[in-house]
């Protein structure tokens, strides 16, 4: 039998022939989002909006893009001649309102901050620049290259901001829709604050890069090197259910030592230990400190609320607390791609067969920087074969899973000691879904009993041509235009002419 690869290289074909949907993976704390779609003429419509720079830091950046799309999730189609309007909230107060007329249906806005506003109401130190559409009335148009441009109170502050969306038109600017659609989507703004840990030698500066709202009440605990700071949130069960993610970064200099490169932690919120893969080190980023962050989702979130019960629901801040582990010996290998981009595979050489091992992913770009925003999948295969676990997330709408900073880690059993075929595809980067660094590689993964590092292996990239015939029957298939049995023989054929090379083994 030969179908037993046939799983993973259906998702691999699905992935790279199929246009691909971004759905709702930036969320709160990163500089994109995606709205849940809603029903439009008989398609599923949404909105998405990104920041560009997609990273902004309060005081390093004096103008910076919006922009919104509106299109249909299942094909991927951008509608034209929208008639958008934007407003922007921050902690519950409107800083801009506009209406938008864009032919393309991709509409890119110029944010200039203004600081210092001291107008009771924000909204009213924000001006507006723009041509009035002559067809649609009151609503911003530029044509070709240009851009509106807002000028106000906007990413002078860093948290969260709320930019809602109203698509009142589509497909002409007179064509107004019977009922306005309406979306929330939510981009967040870095803001940096400074704190000082006092040693009897020396002053450590520490930097916390909030992305939801000020830092108070910094600590650090001397009897187990701890770090501990709050800001506000708010655990209502409801308002959860609608956070993808909070992110906040610690960046305290490596000469520190129980902060130094190598060092693990353990994360605390609100006094309950989160998962190991909350806490995301970077030690790549910044050469002379170590960035600790947290990164905890909505999932995590609702375990945190679950933990502490009902009297936690009213609860109007988040304590964070980030303790120092020691210092841990790792596996580590390197899998590069024809891309120029390299993924690091390593775990804790204590780690070995028979136990859950938390790999860690990290993805670098042909200059040796992060690759942030990486929507990646990965493949184990046995010595004779067999492929043992196959992963690409689990929201069949969204393939891929997500190393938002550069870094993810999956936890993954290992049957024996043993020589181990890894597969590691990256699917796109970012809520565009940038193909630059697309691609499948493969290497070798040796699995010791624990505590011993593994044999150098050299490892190989392995490129993947799709031919436009095998792309179309994917769209079909996934379309429901033909059947399980004429697709799988179509994959049959591709194995039997080497198109795809798979390893035999007798049954």
């Amino acid at each position: 039998m030969l179908l037993y690869k046939i799983p993973f290289l259906l998702i691999l074909i699905g992935i790279f022939s199929i246009p691909l949907v971004v759905d709702n993976v930036f969320g709160h704390g990163l500089g994109g989002d995606q709205a849940p779609p809603l029903s439009f003429g008989g398609a599923q419509v949404t909105v998405s909006t990104q920041l560009d720079p997609s990273d902004i830091t309060v005081g390093e950046v004096d103008d910076a893009n919006i922009q919104v799309r509106f299109f249909d999730v299942l094909t991927d189609e951008t509608f034209e001649k929208v008639t958008f309007r934007v407003e922007i909230w921050r902690s519950g107060e409107l800083l801009a309102r506009d209406l938008y007329f864009d032919v393309d249906g991709i509409l890119n806005v110029r944010v200039k901050p203004v600081i210092g506003c001291t107008e009771p109401r924000l909204i009213d130190c924000t001006t507006y620049q723009g041509s009035e559409h002559a067809s649609a009335p009151e609503a911003c148009y530029v044509q070709n290259e240009g851009r509106c441009v807002i000028q106000g109170p906007i990413f002078d502050k860093g948290g969260l901001y709320n930019i809602k969306v109203d698509v009142e038109g589509a497909t002409s600017p007179k064509t107004l829709l019977s009922q306005v659609l309406s979306y929330d989507t939510f981009v967040s703004v870095a803001q940096e604050q400074d704190f000082i840990i006092p040693t009897a030698s020396a002053e450590i500066p520490v930097i916390i890069k909030t992305y939801y709202d000020d830092v108070e009440n910094f600590q650090y605990k001397q009897s187990d090197n701890s770090i501990s700071f709050d800001m506000p949130f708010n655990w209502d069960p409801d308002y959860i259910s609608l956070v993808q993610v909070v992110h906040e970064e610690v960046k305290v200099p490596k000469s520190f030592s129980p902060y130094k490169a190598g060092s693990t932690f353990k994360g605390y919120v609100d006094g309950v230990e989160v998962d190991s893969r909350v806490i995301i080190v970077d030690p790549y980023s910044d050469e002379n400190n170590n960035i600790i962050h947290f990164m905890v989702a909505g999932n995590e979130l609702k375990r945190i609320n679950d933990v502490l019960g009902p009297s936690h629901y009213v609860k109007s801040t988040m304590l964070f607390k980030l303790v120092p582990h020691g210092e841990i010996q790792k596996n580590s290998f390197d899998i590069k791609f024809d891309s120029g981009a390299t993924v690091q595979v390593a775990w804790e050489s204590s780690f070995g067969a028979g136990d859950e091992i938390p790999f860690e992913f990290t993805f670098f770009d042909e200059n040796g920087n992060l690759l942030k925003d990486v929507r990646y999948g990965f493949s184990i295969i046995s010595e004779s074969g067999i492929e043992l676990i196959s992963n690409v997330g689990n929201d069949p709408n969204n393939l891929g899973l997500m190393a938002m900073e550069g870094i993810n880690t999956q936890k993954i059993r290992m049957p024996s000691q043993d020589l181990y075929g890894i597969k590691v595809a990256i699917f796109g980067q970012g809520i565009n879904n940038d193909l630059t660094y697309a691609g499948i590689a493969e290497g070798i993964l040796e699995i010791g009993s624990g505590g011993s590092m593994p044999i150098k292996q050299e490892t190989t990239p392995q490129e993947i041509s799709i031919p436009d015939w095998v792309r179309n029957n994917a769209g079909w298939w996934a379309g429901g235009q033909i059947g399980d049995n004429d697709f799988a023989s179509g994959i049959e054929y591709m194995i039997k002419e080497g198109i795809i090379n798979v390893p035999t083994t007798s049954t």
